[in-house]
C-alpha cells in the first residue's frame, strides 16, 4: 500500500472513529452524571466525554466545580485536565482526517490562519484557548490537526491549559461551595 493510500485510509478511520464516539456520547449523555461517583477517575471520564463532544457542549467544568468541594482540588484538576485534553484529541483527529468542517466558518478560518501564520506561537495559542472556557476550542483542535501540528505537542499544551482551567474551577468550587454551605 502506498504512503498516500495509507494516509488516506488513516484519515478516513479517524473521521469514522470521531463521528462514532460523538454519536455514542450523545446517546448516553444522561449517564455521564453518574460518573461523578467514581471520584478522580469519574472527573477524568466526565472531562473526557465533555470535551470529546465536538460542537455539542456538555458542561464538564461545572461538574469539576461541584466536585471541588468534595475532593482535593489540585488532584481533581490534574485528572479532569488530562481528561479534557484527551477529549480534545477528537477535534484534532477530525482535523487530521482532512474532513474538518464541511462548511468552514469565519472563526475557524481566523484561528487556522493565526496558527498557520504564527507557527511558533501556535503552542501558546493552544494553551490559552484550552485555558479559557469557550465552545470554540474544538476549532483550534481541528486547525491543529489540519496543520499537522505534532499530536504530542498539541496534547501537552492542551493539557497544561486544561489543567489550569480545571484548577480554577476546582478551587472555585472548593471555596465558594464550602462558604455557601458552611455549617
Amino acid at each position: 500500500m502506498s504512503p498516500e493510500r495509507r494516509l488516506t485510509l488513516l484519515r478516513i478511520l479517524a473521521f469514522v472513529f470521531v463521528v462514532g464516539i460523538v454519536v455514542v456520547i450523545f446517546i448516553f449523555r444522561d449517564q455521564v452524571r453518574q460518573l461523578a461517583q467514581l471520584g478522580y477517575l469519574g472527573a477524568f471520564l466526565i472531562a473526557l466525554i465533555a470535551n470529546a463532544t465536538i460542537f455539542m457542549p456538555i458542561p464538564g467544568v461545572w461538574v469539576v466545580f461541584a466536585m471541588g468541594a468534595v475532593f482535593n482540588p489540585f488532584l481533581l484538576a490534574i485528572f479532569a485536565g488530562l481528561g479534557a485534553a484527551t477529549g480534545e484529541l477528537f477535534g484534532y483527529l477530525l482535523g487530521f482526517s482532512g474532513q474538518g468542517l464541511a462548511e468552514r466558518s469565519k472563526l475557524y478560518d481566523r484561528i487556522y490562519a493565526l496558527m498557520d501564520r504564527h507557527r511558533r506561537w501556535s503552542d501558546l495559542l493552544i494553551l490559552i484557548m484550552a485555558f479559557i472556557p469557550n465552545p470554540f476550542f474544538d476549532l483550534a483542535g481541528i486547525a491543529a490537526g489540519t496543520l499537522k501540528i505534532p499530536v504530542l505537542r498539541f496534547y501537552f499544551f492542551c493539557a497544561i491549559g486544561s489543567i489550569l482551567k480545571m484548577l480554577a474551577f476546582a478551587y472555585g468550587g472548593n471555596t465558594i461551595l464550602k462558604l455557601w454551605f458552611k455549617p
